[in-house]
């Protein structure tokens, strides 16, 4: 019984320490196990309790990696869920997020995770990238960025240099290092080639769609997204090796250089720098600058203030009441709607700010509170101001963020998802990134005259590119219908075009001739017979180029239904033919029976006026025979004659001879010497010739012949 009571001591004892433990750890435990609001959003115990950059995803959540696992938190920091990687992210590179899907670097890795497959049999995690390590050389990531506008994933690897992924399948694009042979030329790390590499993330300029990279030895890369082409190279070593890059809109890109608190504007389009600003000692480990959708850049400082620069280079400080015994080394954080961020001021109980040739260097010592500030930087305007401790004590008291390291930049990133004093409208990413293009499309007329010169270059030789292909396009259609040319080919077809074309020259030089040797010899019928056969043989030839040989451009030279054939009455013979002008000419031959000399009139009259004055029934014939008896000898009475003849209703050509009324008056009047007493009369003579038109004299030639 007594050695029962001695074993039954140390037994109690031993229940007793175990329970105490237990009730001590419950708390604890449940903390780890049990995730407040989350369902199934369980932390694994031995987590550890720093936290990477968080980001807001497209469900208002921040989500941030730990350790082995990437959490996600509801906006009052609670978890809504929680993925195993199986391997140790990268705490110093922060995850981005793209289509509902995260992407973050773990070890040598990149892991690609599905938040909507958490509660679902399916994998929530899976391998994006991998790469084997060279032996002997430091090959982690540097960094990585995304871009859903091209579908790419872009990162970059010490020594080795930049990779590009597709988003849909992690197909490797294309790849390339910091040192490019441009036809036996090279650029980049012309100094240092053994040690020289990419050492920033890159940047995606979504406005400019463009890459941003910067080498070890001071030079700053602009490459296209989509290929791996240079648009500049610039070398910024003289200001220092080590930067940050920022794109903003309005053509600029931000440039931070924090060992000399130096900002500089860059011009996208040429890499030439645009302004230069000095700011207070930045931090060199937080320092990162944070653009706005209006193009104004802003970075804190550790004398308190924060700086923000336009993007014309116009600088702006801003909490300057509290900047004394305060410091800023966390980057600001926008808000949803974009134009106004949250700023930390970390309040000290001692500061003080030493320059030493160069360098400027800050002693802070006992931080007591932090101060936040919700501010637009384009208009000054602030709109909310907290303090922590303070008025924002309970914010995390109660969330399972309260069991991770905090710091400025949790805060900052909780107050922007919870929308902490803010009252402005909220945009997507997407929606931020249009205005701050639209933007820069809008600031874009207000660049370098010879920017609009090149444009005007460019649009007018797209012209004449569309004229000419227009001009192709066109012959290549008409030559397409061309019955000619099938089967027998282009070369054939232009041949027999050419021999058409010299054939109406030589024709019309035979012509020119006739009627030449026709005005010379007025009683040679044959050669009025010769002319009208040439005449044919050039109306045959120019109808064959307008109609199957030709190329859109060819026109008859005669009009359609025009004649210009000898016509024969009887006692005389006549030419007709026209000149440009439409006016047409009639060459009157008449041979007198007792007389071998004789004259010839011409008459030249407009379109198809003349017949008008033949048709009249008013005058009567044996009245004017007397007339042109009284006259003399003249062929004044077979002109009429003719015409009376030559102008039935069934006569198409419009150009017809007329009997000219006042040239019988003057001749009348030169042959018997007799003068009209008055022009009246001669007036009322025409009324009566010619009672229902008017005749308009255009030119008139008399011709004569022995």
């Amino acid at each position: 019984m007594a050695m029962a009571m001695v074993m039954l001591q140390p037994l109690c004892l031993l229940v007793c320490f175990l329970v105490g433990v237990a009730r001590s750890e419950l708390p604890v435990l449940q903390k780890l196990w049990s995730g407040g609001a989350a369902e199934n959003a369980q932390t694994p115990p031995g987590a550890d309790r720093t936290l990477s950059a968080p980001i807001i995803g497209h469900d208002g959540r921040l989500i941030a990696c730990s350790g082995k696992n990437l959490l996600a938190f509801e906006r009052n920091g609670s978890v809504a869920w929680i993925v195993p990687l199986g391997h140790r992210c990268n705490e110093g590179i922060g995850p981005v997020t793209e289509g509902g899907k995260v992407y973050l670097v773990a070890e040598d890795k990149v892991i690609k995770v599905t938040p909507q497959n958490v509660h679902t049999a399916e994998a929530a995690s899976e391998v994006f990238f991998s790469y084997n390590a060279t032996p002997g050389r430091s090959e982690e990531i540097i960094g990585l960025s995304i871009s859903g506008d091209w579908s790419s994933l872009f990162l970059t690897i010490r020594n080795r240099g930049l990779f590009t992924l597709l988003l849909c399948t992690g197909e490797l694009q294309w790849s390339l290092g910091p040192m490019l042979d441009w036809f036996g030329y090279r650029l980049g790390c012309k100094k240092n080639i053994s040690n020289c590499y990419f050492d920033s993330a890159p940047v995606v300029d979504h406005c400019e769609g463009a890459l941003y990279i910067s080498n070890t030895e001071g030079q700053l890369y602009s490459l296209y997204i989509h290929s791996r082409q240079y648009r500049w190279i610039q070398d910024l070593s003289s200001l220092d090796k080590a930067m940050t890059i920022a794109p903003g809109n309005s053509g600029r890109l931000y440039i931070i250089f924090q060992r000399k608190s130096i900002v500089v504007g860059l011009d996208v389009s040429t890499g030439n720098i645009s302004w230069q600003q000095n700011l207070g000692p930045l931090s060199n480990e937080k320092s990162f600058p944070t653009v706005d959708s209006n193009g104004w850049m802003s970075i804190g400082s550790l004398d308190g203030y924060l700086y923000s620069i336009s993007p014309d280079g116009d600088i702006r400080k801003f909490v300057g009441k509290t900047a004394h015994d305060s410091v800023i080394h966390a980057s600001p954080v926008l808000d949803c709607s974009g134009f106004s961020m949250y700023v930390a001021q970390t309040i000290m109980e001692a500061k003080s700010i030493r320059t030493i040739g160069d360098h400027t260097y800050v002693s802070a010592m006992k931080p007591s509170r932090i101060l936040f500030t919700l501010l637009a930087p384009a208009t000054g305007t602030i709109y909310w101001t907290g303090e922590y401790p303070g008025g924002l004590s309970n914010l995390l008291s109660s969330s399972d963020l309260n069991d991770f390291m905090v710091d400025e930049t949790i805060l900052l990133t909780v107050l922007s998802a919870a929308r902490i004093g803010n009252t402005l409208q909220c945009y997507t990413r997407r929606e931020k990134i249009a205005w701050t293009c639209r933007q820069a499309k809008a600031n874009f007329s207000q660049t370098d005259p010879g920017d609009h010169n090149l444009v005007l270059v460019f649009l007018l030789f797209n012209l004449v590119v569309i004229v000419i292909q227009a001009v192709a396009v066109r012959f290549c259609c008409i030559f397409w219908r061309k019955k000619k040319l099938q089967g027998n080919g282009l070369q054939k077809f232009l041949r027999k075009r050419r021999s058409l074309h010299n054939e109406r020259r030589v024709l019309g030089k035979m012509i020119s001739e006739l009627e030449q040797k026709a005005v010379k010899d007025a009683s040679s019928n044959e050669t009025l017979e010769q002319l009208g056969e040439m005449v044919k043989a050039k109306e045959g030839v120019e109808r064959r180029l307008y109609t199957s040989y030709s190329l859109g451009r060819d026109r008859l030279g005669l009009t359609q239904g025009s004649s210009i054939l000898p016509l024969y009455h009887g006692k005389y013979k006549s030419h007709s033919f026209h000149s440009s002008q439409k006016e047409s000419i009639t060459i009157f031959n008449t041979f007198s029976d007792t007389s071998t000399s004789g004259n010839r009139t011409s008459s030249y009259s407009d379109n198809s006026e003349s017949c008008s004055a033949t048709s009249s029934g008013d005058m009567d014939l044996d009245a004017r025979s007397r007339s042109a008896e009284e006259a003399g000898p003249s062929n004044t009475a077979n002109v009429s004659e003719g015409v009376q003849d030559e102008c039935p209703s069934d006569v198409k050509s419009p150009y017809r001879v007329f009997t000219n009324p006042v040239f019988v008056e003057e001749h009348i009047t030169a042959s018997s010497g007799n003068v009209l007493p008055q022009r009246e009369e001669l007036t009322e003579t025409m009324k009566d010739f010619i009672p229902s038109k008017r005749i308009w004299l255009k030119r008139r030639r008399t011709l004569s012949f022995n």
